[in-house]
């Protein structure tokens, strides 16, 4: 590792030390995706970032890179350090260990766990801190987890394609592909980075799809979530064939002989309270998502269950395609959803918007119930 010779502002290495945490956003959960730079004199003397659960978290790669070369450093860390024994050992205690002189972070860890905990041992051991450098970046590398944590149910990330008139499939169904290569490898890194995959029954009895990743290389595969108030799963889902975890959520009275057939096939049946129309009761399946320590859910789903998760206020994230093609009116909706005046739509916070190929993707932020 090379050191730079400049000086630089906290704001310059913490910049390094979020570079360096996305590394991990893939492979992490339930962890955050946490980096570390070890800055003496003004030159980078080591750096980490965590990698998986239950491996060295990111101070412990950049202190072991740094060696005795970090006491007297400035240690830069995107989330504010350990201060719990979990499945490895507090990372404050090792930066103490270490004899750092200062340590920056840009956000506190909402996780009770630690909670400001971790900061105060540091300054108890007479070392300088400092928090808030770049939090609004931070913040946006691990809102998964930072919702989880403090809400107690996951970010809900709703993926949706259409035409530019809002089309998502001709009205006999046909829909592969309105949008292009591009967008649909986008979609697969958009996967890779969420714990777990959800779609309702109406879109595996329609499509039968796999719901995994497929990336050259990839580490991890989602589980998949189904929605099934009734258990209408098939047996013979060409997702329950695939490596990883099948859930079909479903009410609580169903035929025992499908629960059994369904196990057996391999899919892991849970059952769910049902709301007041039948359908299952979202708030309960957050909750149960968010007690599997998954911090982001990527929902691909048809237009009605879309419509249910955005009318109700539960979506947090909507990732849109559109594509430069006009289906006219013989189509399927984006949204089966609906308001009784302009006063009732929603207004969306445009967090990005891109192009992909020859689609425009837009990221928006949506005012949630949870």
């Amino acid at each position: 590792m090379k050191p730079s010779t400049t000086k630089h502002s906290d704001e310059f290495w913490m910049a390094q030390a979020l570079t360096l945490a996305r590394r991990g956003l893939n492979t992490t959960t339930p962890n955050p995706a946490v980096g570390c730079v070890i800055v003496k004199d003004g030159n980078k003397v080591g750096e980490g970032y965590h990698l998986k659960a239950g491996t060295p978290h990111a101070e412990v790669h950049a202190l072991a890179a740094a060696g005795p070369l970090a006491q007297g450093a400035t240690a830069y860390v995107t989330l504010e350090p350990c201060s719990h024994h979990g499945r490895t050992p507090p990372c404050a205690d090792a930066l103490i260990a270490a004899g750092v002189a200062r340590v920056v972070c840009a956000i506190e860890d909402p996780n009770p766990r630690v909670a400001g905990q971790g900061m105060a041992r540091l300054a108890s051991a007479g070392i300088e801190t400092r928090s808030g450098v770049l939090s609004e970046e931070a913040e946006a590398v691990n809102l998964g987890f930072l919702h989880r944590m403090r809400t107690g149910k996951p970010w809900l990330r709703l993926k949706m394609a259409s035409s530019l008139d809002g089309g998502t499939a001709l009205t006999n169904g046909e829909s592969q592909w309105i949008t292009g290569p591009e967008a649909r490898q986008d979609v697969q890194h958009g996967r890779a980075a969420a714990c777990a995959i959800l779609t309702g029954i109406g879109t595996v009895l329609a499509d039968d799809p796999a719901l995994n990743v497929r990336l050259d290389g990839v580490e991890r595969q989602p589980d998949r979530v189904v929605l099934d108030s009734q258990l209408r799963m098939p047996i013979t889902a060409r997702m329950l064939t695939l490596p990883g975890n099948t859930w079909v959520l479903h009410g609580p009275d169903v035929p025992t002989d499908r629960l059994k057939a369904l196990s057996s096939a391999g899919a892991r049946p849970v059952a769910i309270p049902l709301s007041d129309d039948q359908s299952l009761d979202i708030s309960a399946v957050l909750d149960w998502l968010g007690a599997q320590s998954w911090n982001l859910i990527w929902v691909e789903c048809g237009a009605r269950l879309a419509g249910s998760l955005v009318g109700g206020g539960w979506v947090n994230e909507l990732w849109l395609y559109q594509a430069p093609r006009l289906l006219g009116s013989s189509v399927r909706p984006l949204l089966d959803w609906s308001i009784s005046s302009l006063a009732d739509a929603l207004s969306p916070e445009v967090l990005d918007v891109r192009q992909v190929g020859s689609d425009i993707r837009w990221r928006l932020q949506l005012k949630t119930a949870c």
